[in-house]
């Protein structure tokens, strides 16, 4: 295995002494009656014709739905405190700790032109991943369900910059290339799966496709584990099936939950998620790593830090943000405005996605962040003196499911990666601003009504 951080294997009691003396002492019943136990299991999954795949998405399932049910009742939740101290690990990382990594051999990167399939590519990171790929050669299929989570004309809009770049792409090379192929429906449906793998055999997969959103999770998580946790199984067992030869698939700095580290790090545990949109991306992590283990798939997780940027989700707050500044509206600041984000320029996130792909790592969770962290106050500043207007604020309570901190240990990504984040803040508010103002008019004029 590549890493020494990866999800800990369950240790039974087995590695007991006493389960392994010879001769006729307790130990030796032990051993048969399990091995009997074993036997009797094997041959129960198959009369039910139960696979690994099915018996690992069945579980996943059945933990989740206990989730569902939780938040879904009556009742008030329990908070943690009730059961006593929390199951977290008390290690915390205070500082970046690249001596974690230093012994896990780099994987060079592929440098050869790819076929390269990238789910929700109609989307902000998706999007800006495919025209990267467009532009230094590569051959993008996109798959897209272009939900209505957004405006779906901007999902559009996207689409038609890709067509645009793919053109321009075929007229500086001379050439009539198939470089981009659009496939509009959802990764769940696996007759239109099973083509597009079919038609286009892509030997690389970009999974970024999934349901958006802490807030709205709260209020529907069973359509989050669709989207979010069957959808990307799917993704796992198609890139099995085709033998893709690396699969790179978006989670979120939303597992960290509430840490307690001032640097999150891909050592911590993070099994507490906060909300179902946390705990679906934490899900399809230890998916990943089983798919890994079982069918020996080279499988990289990418948990990204507050993106954002031109053509940035419009219910993030950067473009919330600018936007009601930009046209004299009231904003809400959820707390008291000393929460803290690891805002992360859409360029840096492109470019780790891009190494990601690059490198094939048998598995790996690479942090994808900025490495320091803007309060929410700084944050308003900032927009402020680049809008030129000054914000309207109105304080609202603290949100469920929002974390007070966010701040990325980058040190994995850089040494295993060749990852290096270089727009700092005040660069990439001003590049924002610049931005939408040229789409939307200098004072916002121009926003789909």
């Amino acid at each position: 295995m590549s890493s020494p951080f990866v999800p800990h294997k369950r240790v039974s009691n087995d590695t007991d002494s006493s389960f392994h003396q010879e001769g006729n002492g307790p130990g030796v019943h032990q051993i048969s009656s399990k091995k009997k136990k074993l036997a009797s299991l094997r041959m129960m999954a198959a009369r039910m014709n139960l696979t690994p795949t099915k018996i690992v998405v069945s579980l996943v399932a059945l933990v989740l739905v206990i989730l569902v049910l939780c938040l879904e009742s009556d009742s008030e939740l329990i908070s943690a405190q009730s059961f006593g101290p929390s199951l977290r690990s008390q290690k915390v990382f205070t500082k970046p700790s690249p001596h974690l990594w230093k012994d896990i051999p780099i994987v060079p990167p592929d440098t050869n032109q790819k076929k390269v399939l990238v789910t929700g590519a109609g989307g902000f990171i998706g999007s800006s991943v495919a025209y990267k790929l467009l532009e230094r050669g590569d051959k993008v299929i996109v798959v897209d369900e272009m939900n209505d989570y957004y405006d779906v004309r901007i999902k559009e809009a996207n689409l038609e910059i890709l067509r645009q770049k793919a053109k321009e792409m075929n007229e500086k090379d001379g050439a009539m290339k198939r470089r981009l192929e659009i496939y509009i429906g959802d990764i769940n449906d696996h007759d239109l799966m099973k083509s597009v793998f079919e038609r286009e055999n892509p030997d690389y997969v970009c999974h970024l496709a999934a349901r958006a959103g802490v807030r709205p999770s709260i209020q529907d998580p069973l359509l989050y584990v669709r989207a979010n946790v069957q959808g990307s199984t799917n993704m796992l067992n198609y890139s099995r099936d085709y033998n893709v030869k690396n699969i790179v698939v978006a989670s979120s700095s939303s597992v960290y939950g509430e840490s307690g580290s001032t640097f999150f790090s891909e050592a911590e545990d993070v099994n507490e998620p906060v909300s179902p949109y946390a705990a679906t991306k934490r899900s399809v992590e230890l998916i990943s790593y089983t798919y890994h283990h079982l069918y020996n798939m080279n499988i990289t997780n990418l948990r990204f830090f507050t993106v954002y940027g031109p053509r940035g989700r419009p219910d993030m707050a950067p473009f919330i943000f600018i936007s009601r500044v930009t046209r004299g509206e009231e904003i809400e600041q959820y707390g008291d405005g000393s929460t803290s984000r690891d805002y992360t320029y859409i360029d840096d996130i492109v470019d780790g996605v891009i190494r990601a792909i690059d490198r094939p790592y048998p598995y790996q969770i690479f942090n994808l962040g900025k490495g320091s962290g803007t309060n929410l106050g700084e944050f308003i500043e900032l927009i402020e003196k680049h809008v030129g207007k000054k914000a309207n604020i109105k304080v609202m309570p603290a949100q469920p499911g929002d974390v007070p901190f966010t701040n990325a240990d980058v040190s994995k990504a850089r040494r295993l990666l060749g990852y290096e984040p270089h727009i700092p803040m005040e660069e990439g508010i001003i590049k924002t601003v610049a931005w939408f103002k040229e789409t939307y008019g200098e004072d916002g004029e121009k926003m789909f009504g």
